[in-house]
């Protein structure tokens, strides 16, 4: 047993770690550890003849090509169309399935009433209407809109329904004797029980709106970076479609981050993202 006595008013100093442990290693050196591995090994693929270079080309190459198209206005441009069809279709997306996902979940008749369609519709891809989004609209950005829209309207709107179904009834019951109006029962007592699920449901909305934005550029052909990697896989520039590629992965690490920035700061509150904070 120790027999240090703390003088008052002397603040404890932290125990000098034991000699030979090792410190954790922070996790963004094992992430950039990772992604300087995966280059290597992309580097060295083609360059000892694992794969014919015109097919894969090195990961230097395509460095290069990447920084090269950072210069290009046209670049930016595309990133802008392919931006704000991810923005326009993930916001509508989330009010339209916030609203439905309120009126629904607290409403048992209307809970029971929907749910074989919802579970119906839900698992169906949007990419199988792209069909119907071409007919409807040609190769404008509607078309990607069309798929963003109902790809992200299910992630939201199944977190909102578990969220509602998570309100606590004592809660509820709280507030109804207390003389709240279903408006003041919504804001203090459902919304924020709901706001996790729904900062969740934005979150994943968030990363298949771009890559629905991507899909429909691609095969649509609306304006984006989607449509500069087919254009550039056509003109056999095969080192400026895989920069394009690489693009798209760092926009949606992008996206991700902010997201999660954003969930932290409207969550600070809550115990799962207090945790993560000081984990």
């Amino acid at each position: 047993m120790s027999t240090d006595v703390l003088e008052p008013g002397r603040a404890a100093q932290p125990r000098a770690a034991r000699p030979g442990a090792r410190r954790p290693v922070p996790k963004p050196v094992l992430g950039l550890a990772g992604v300087l591995g995966f280059l290597l090994i992309w580097e060295l693929v083609p360059r000892v003849g694992l794969v014919q270079p015109r097919f894969l080309p090195p990961a230097s190459e395509v460095i290069i090509a990447l920084v090269r198209d950072f210069g290009l206005t046209a670049f930016w441009v595309a990133v802008g169309h392919t931006l704000m069809a991810w923005a326009i279709g993930l916001a509508a997306a989330v009010v339209a399935a916030g609203i439905l996902g309120l009126v629904i979940g607290m409403s048992p008749f209307l809970r029971r009433f929907t749910n074989s369609t919802i579970e119906f519709l839900r698992p169906v891809p949007s990419v199988a209407l792209i069909p119907l989004a071409v007919l409807l609209f040609g190769v404008k950005i509607e078309s990607s809109l069309m798929l963003i829209i109902y790809a992200c309207f299910w992630q939201v709107l199944i977190q909102v329904l578990y969220g509602v179904a998570d309100v606590d009834n004592v809660a509820t019951q709280i507030a109804q004797s207390y003389g709240f109006s279903k408006l003041q029962r919504i804001r203090h007592v459902v919304f924020p029980t709901v706001l996790p699920y729904l900062m969740t449901g934005i979150r994943l909305a968030a990363s298949v709106a771009l890559i629905l934005a991507i899909t429909a550029e691609l095969i649509i052909g609306s304006p984006g970076l989607g449509r500069e990697i087919a254009d550039a896989q056509s003109g056999g520039a095969i080192s400026g479609m895989y920069a394009l590629v690489l693009a798209t992965g760092l926009l949606g690490v992008a996206i991700n981050i902010v997201m999660r920035q954003v969930e932290q700061r409207l969550l600070s509150w809550h115990p799962s993202v207090r945790g993560e904070v000081v984990l």
